[in-house]
């Protein structure tokens, strides 16, 4: 069974059952990735385009293979957002692909909302791979496949996400995600770094890192963008570090079989201690494999269709 859309555009919009599905089906996605011989049949013939307007290596990365694994016809096309102004240039671009055949595209780009202007102009599926500071679906289905392989369940458990809250596309994704799915969900941040409204979502908010991680099953630390400090939204790196990075002294106060997460690329001895990110319970290297796998599912999913089962076996 395939997804009942045509597009993933976001965490918001997803069901649990749809979630449900997709993490489900990334399953046998991951028996294909640990084989010697890492190639399926199952897109043969279908073309995904990696449309990219803001550079990314491990995103664009991800879904090249996931697409390359499965034998579909992939294509990079890199290119500036200074060409991009309005919403009509992503209509003609939607043309475009559409005389060049694409099955799937795959758009990352600075502006909120241009993944559903592309989908409105294009019959292929779209998929987003991170909108300005809105969402970042993929890395948020990917995250709670790795807590629910690790922990065997997402209901009930306690997430803290740390740090930049108010630009995060990827925290944003995840705390739709994760509450859906019945988790407690704790965001930590400086003040000026979390906006208020967050609450709305049913999450808590925390200023300090030491009450928001007591007892938390998942630590998920968000990169800091360092031109944030530029903006004056935090006194400076290192007192950023100080106060908020996670360290093993913090990571102890969590639960001992606490989880913790990244979504790369690291800046070690800022929000996170090389100490803890290398530590015994650090995911970060097992998300990226992961990310394949649930890349892997969405694009089955939405161009594939049949029993997973049956056709990656």
């Amino acid at each position: 069974m395939g997804l009942n859309r045509k597009d993933l555009l976001g965490m918001q919009d997803l069901t649990a059952e749809e979630i449900q599905l997709i993490l489900e089906t990334a399953e046998p996605m991951k028996d294909i990735i640990r084989r010697q011989i890492k190639k399926v049949p199952t897109l043969r013939g279908k073309v995904v385009i990696n449309l990219f307007y803001e550079p990314s290596t491990r995103t664009r990365t991800s879904f090249e293979l996931a697409g390359k694994y499965m034998s579909a016809d992939t294509i990079n096309i890199s290119t500036s957002t200074s060409s991009v102004v309005k919403g009509e240039t992503l209509q003609d671009t939607a043309k475009t692909l559409e005389v060049m055949g694409a099955d799937v595209v795959v758009i990352r780009h600075s502006a909120a909302g241009a993944p559903h202007i592309l989908s409105k102009h294009l019959s292929a599926s779209v998929i987003n791979a991170g909108d300005g500071f809105h969402e970042h679906p993929t890395q948020a289905l990917l995250d709670m496949f790795t807590i629910k392989e690790k922990k065997g369940r997402i209901a009930g458990l306690k997430v803290a996400i740390v740090g930049d809250i108010l630009h995060s596309r990827v925290a944003r994704s995840n705390i739709w995600g994760l509450a859906r799915m019945g988790a407690e969900v704790r965001v930590i941040g400086p003040a000026t770094l979390v906006p208020p409204e967050i609450e709305k979502l049913g999450v808590t908010i925390y200023t300090s890192v030491e009450e928001g991680v007591r007892d938390a099953d998942v630590i998920m630390v968000l990169r800091i963008q360092l031109e944030r400090q530029q903006k004056g939204l935090f006194p400076t790196i290192r007192e950023y570090a100080r106060l908020y990075g996670i360290t093993a002294e913090r990571v102890s106060l969590a639960r001992p079989d606490v989880m913790i997460m990244h979504p790369g690329p690291m800046n070690r001895g800022v929000e996170i201690a090389p100490e803890v990110a290398d530590s015994m319970q650090s995911v970060i290297n097992e998300q990226v494999t992961n990310g394949v796998a649930v890349r892997m599912a969405l694009l089955y999913l939405l161009a594939g269709g049949g029993n997973p089962h049956e056709t990656v076996g």
